[in-house]
């Protein structure tokens, strides 16, 4: 799924700063690893993803009464408008064309609450230009299709006249994963 992803997950809790008795929002949940990440801290966490089979292997890892799952489409989230605190998306954008993820952006900016934080972790290209053609080449041989004109494209761009205002970002595994943080506005 990711390359060097260990430790990521933490990354991402210590990144948000969720605030205390957030409702957080984890969308493209896949097997939960992010959603088990918040919940094991307290939070209130509802993972959200379109694969039954990816959900079943969630739920059956999961022994918290504050983490729930449900099958949903990125494009369509089945929450009312403003309900989340914290919307997260991890490792999800690359896999989709660009029209799909300008849509979930733009659920997930629908379904966060006024000032709410969105957490967008993904792939990125490391700044030297050998770690950046080597990590470029050996990631499309095992990402899909989506991957190379994800991977080139500028998310501030992308993002530009969402509604969200941009607050953060880190970089992880040498700069070959970057966590970005914005506010809705």
């Amino acid at each position: 799924m990711t390359l060097c992803a260990r430790g990521i997950r933490e990354k991402v809790f210590d990144f948000t700063c969720p605030e205390k008795e957030a409702k957080i929002l984890d969308v493209c949940t896949g097997t939960g690893k992010q959603a088990f990440a918040f919940g094991k801290r307290g939070f209130d966490v509802t993972g959200v993803d379109f694969s039954e089979e990816m959900l079943r292997i969630a739920v059956r890892k999961n022994r918290s009464d504050n983490v729930r799952f449900a099958i949903g489409d990125a494009e369509n989230l089945p929450f009312k408008k403003n309900r989340f605190d914290v919307s997260c998306i991890s490792f999800g954008l690359h896999e989709m064309p660009e029209l799909v993820r300008k849509k979930v952006i733009g659920e997930l900016v629908r379904v966060t609450k006024p000032h709410g934080k969105i957490i967008i972790v993904d792939y990125a290209l490391p700044k030297e230009e050998i770690k950046r053609f080597l990590f470029y080449h050996f990631v499309r041989f095992y990402e899909s299709k989506y991957f190379p004109e994800f991977i080139k494209t500028n998310l501030q761009e992308m993002i530009h006249g969402t509604g969200l205002k941009f607050n953060a970002s880190c970089e992880y595994a040498f700069g070959c994963v970057k966590i970005w943080k914005y506010e809705k506005v």
